[in-house]
């Protein structure tokens, strides 16, 4: 399955009005982001090793991710796999010009 096949295919479950375009898959988004880091928080909390079982957990958290990434790039009117393309060329940019490292948007 390719990134826009995806991006398809999500939308079909997308259900929030038009007027929370964008709005709600950002904040979808941030939470779900956040149950990712939380998962991963918790095991270097405990100090203790990736398993199966929760490797499976985080997987399933990042797919809610990437849904409400899928939702956002469609309220934008912006397909994923130009999003993808995208952030390769700002990345291949920025490396070759020694930047990829540090802080700041517009490196």
């Amino acid at each position: 399955m390719d990134l826009n096949d995806y991006q398809y295919q999500a939308n079909e479950t997308a259900i929030y009005p038009n007027s929370a375009r964008m709005t709600y898959p950002a904040l979808g988004l941030t939470g779900e982001a956040g149950e990712v880091a939380d998962k991963v928080k918790k095991l270097i909390r405990d100090n203790r090793p990736l398993d199966t079982k929760e490797r499976l957990e985080i997987a399933k958290e990042v797919g809610d991710v990437l849904w409400y990434i899928a939702a956002l790039a469609r309220d934008l009117g912006i397909d994923m796999e130009t999003i993808a393309r995208m952030n390769l060329e700002k990345l291949r940019d920025r490396a070759e010009r020694g930047v990829i490292q540090g802080s700041g948007d517009n490196r």
